[in-house]
């Protein structure tokens, strides 16, 4: 008989990717797998899940708002409704198991697993872990984790390191960088810098790519630009008329955009940071620094003690970020030392791991 699994979670492409490539891997393992996602309504795994393939079931829930307090006052009702939508949900699929990789939706479809005592199993990216995840792991089946000291957070004997999953089509890639370049209009004669966000965008790395838009041209570099929403008009204003930018507030074929790159501006979320170690690229972290427990910075300094990138920081990035980066692009002999020490850190199975003990434990 088939198992089915529900996958909870998302919000951003760091809990989207990884939780579409544990998909993918379940579909490979056992092809009877029936799967189904839950995420947040109004969020991108809205759009993503089903453009990979799978259905999905949108949560009317959203996370505590720390800008606007006043914007919290329906919060409390938004839970209610999501946990109702969750238990028509979980009782119509009736799954065998239900995986969690974070993201605020996961959180009430794995506490009304648990406590309908389903099989739950919890991804957990991040060197520090978040607080649901946490609360979660008590009552996990199992916890995969993409590193080790995970003990400080959760039942020893739960854990599982996997490292993080990263995207078949990069771990895949077979593209040439020529081909890349041609892909999104670019010369392959000329240096390039890719420039990214995140799946929805970082102010500061936008902001100091806008200041210093024309030293890159007078360097005779190239941009890949994704911008996120909130900074699109302004980008392509800047690149308007400038052969050497291509710019959109998302990049549907990251592959693409690693291949073309000399050298990666990013910043240090645990996927990002898997997915440029499988990519093999010289990269410059802006670590986010307000993520939980500053653990962007954690991340992107593990990799600097190892030589395996730089690091600038978030505060510093407007003054000395492009600076750094164009230095970089010209210098190939640092960006070979970055690329060998960062491949050495590549996990490329993490997926199958984790959906090999998911259908063994269910």
């Amino acid at each position: 008989m088939a198992k089915k699994i529900i996958i909870a979670g998302g919000g951003t492409g760091g809990h989207i990717f990884p939780a579409i490539a544990i998909a993918n891997a379940l579909k490979r393992k056992d092809n009877t797998t029936e799967i189904l996602f839950a995420g947040a309504k109004g969020k991108m795994e809205m759009e993503k899940v089903p453009q990979a393939g799978y259905a999905i079931k949108g949560l009317d829930i959203a996370g505590f708002n720390r800008s606007s307090l006043i914007k919290n006052i329906g919060l409390p009702f938004k839970l209610i409704k999501s946990f109702l939508q969750v238990r028509k949900i979980v009782n119509e699929f009736k799954p065998d198991g239900v995986i969690g990789v974070g993201g605020y939706s996961s959180f009430p479809v794995l506490r009304y697993a648990q406590q309908k005592r389903i099989a739950t199993f919890i991804h957990e990216a991040n060197s520090f872990a978040g607080k649901t995840n946490i609360l979660l792991g008590k009552r996990a089946t199992r916890i995969f984790t993409g590193s080790d000291g995970m003990e400080k957070f959760f039942p020893a004997e739960k854990i599982r390191v996997t490292g993080n999953p990263v995207r078949e089509a990069i771990v895949n890639s077979s593209i040439s960088r020529e081909e890349a370049l041609l892909s999104f209009g670019l010369n392959p004669g000329k240096k390039t810098i890719l420039v990214t966000g995140g799946s929805l965008g970082a102010r500061s790395i936008n902001e100091a790519i806008a200041a210093h838009i024309a030293d890159f041209e007078k360097s005779n570099l190239q941009l890949i630009w994704q911008t996120g929403k909130l900074f699109t008009e302004q980008a392509r204003q800047l690149a308007r008329g400038k052969e050497n930018i291509w710019t959109n507030d998302f990049i549907n074929r990251m592959e693409n955009a690693f291949a073309a790159a000399d050298v990666v501006i990013s910043r240090s979320g645990a996927m990002s940071v898997a997915e440029l170690c499988v990519a093999k690229q010289a990269v410059i972290f802006v670590p986010f620094p307000f993520a939980a427990e500053d653990h962007q910075t954690a991340n992107a300094d593990r990799l600097a003690k190892k030589q395996a990138a730089l690091v600038v920081k978030d505060s510093e990035a407007k003054t000395v970020l492009a600076a750094k980066a164009m230095a970089l692009a010209l210098n190939d002999a640092e960006q070979e030392q970055l690329k060998s020490n960062i491949a050495a850190l590549a996990v490329t199975n993490a997926d199958d791991v984790i959906a090999k003990e998911v259908l063994e434990a269910i």
